[in-house]
């Protein structure tokens, strides 16, 4: 783990190879609680290419002056993507983007 939220990473080597390969990283809260996204790929270890595109989204505790992952969730493929972006885009139809959530920003919850 870290101490620097901006140091937090899904990055993983196995053998001096890069498995986990982050591709794109969007903090979402900052604080003593932290909620990062991370888009990534991960190689297959029969071909050594990377699949397609996954994303993981991780909440994190500091404790300690250390951040530690409490909770993560995968998302697996581009179109489990797609429903859960539709179905939150159904359900906060008359949200926009920063209108009500400059709490959610730098919330320590």
């Amino acid at each position: 783990m870290s101490d620097n939220i901006d140091d937090l990473s899904v990055e993983f080597t196995q053998d001096d190879r890069l498995v986990v390969k982050q591709v794109d990283k969007k903090i979402l809260t900052r604080g003593n609680w932290t909620t990062i996204m991370y888009k990534f790929v991960e190689m297959d270890k029969k071909t050594g290419e990377y699949g397609q595109p996954k994303v993981s989204i991780r909440r994190y505790q500091k404790r300690s002056g250390i951040y530690k992952m409490q909770s993560k969730f995968n998302i697996s493929s581009g179109k489990q993507a797609h429903m859960i972006s539709t179905a939150l885009l159904g359900w906060f139809t008359d949200a926009s983007p920063g209108a009500d959530d400059a709490k959610d920003e730098s919330s320590d919850d």
